[in-house]
């Protein structure tokens, strides 16, 4: 499995969309309230992610040899894991955490302190724990929408 790790375009705005729309039904989807999926994929469009882009989200992308983005991360505010997805075929090999370092170093660099925060899909929980993400409160259920938040405190040893 080859892949390269860079920087997000805007131009990878569409297949950063592709990608991470499909796993989000599959994986996000399933736990939340119906009449939230429409607003929680609507996040996700072209237009979002470029917009995110042009604000205060920092984004990578994975990109295999032949030039598809296989895996995105992105961090708001440089504290705040916003989007973490890899293509099915590639999950289980590493590139979450490869894609997770690449992100929180980008963020340490610009100014964060060593303190992140993510709303995990029930169905990630174990992959962050894995990063070392705490649990902050239980399964949080707010206007349809199910998660978990958690924190990680780089600085703690």
């Amino acid at each position: 499995m080859h892949f390269t790790i860079r920087k997000a375009r805007a131009s990878d705005a569409l297949a950063i969309s592709q990608l991470i729309i499909p796993l989000t039904k599959k994986y996000v989807c399933p736990d939340c309230d119906e009449s939230v999926h429409n607003v929680l994929l609507g996040s996700m469009s072209p237009e979002r992610i470029e917009g995110y882009m042009a604000s205060n989200y920092s984004y990578v992308v994975a990109v295999s040899e032949s030039n598809e983005v296989i895996g995105v991360g992105g961090v708001r505010d440089n504290t705040h894991l916003y989007h973490l997805f890899v293509h099915d075929e590639y999950q289980g090999k590493g590139l979450s955490r490869q894609l997770w370092e690449s992100v929180k170093g980008f963020a340490l660099q610009n100014g964060n302190k060593g303190r992140f925060t993510v709303n995990s899909a029930l169905s990630a929980e174990n992959v962050y724990l894995q990063f070392g993400f705490k649990r902050i409160d239980g399964v949080r259920r707010e206007k349809g929408m199910v998660d978990i938040p958690m924190v990680l405190d780089v600085t703690e040893k």
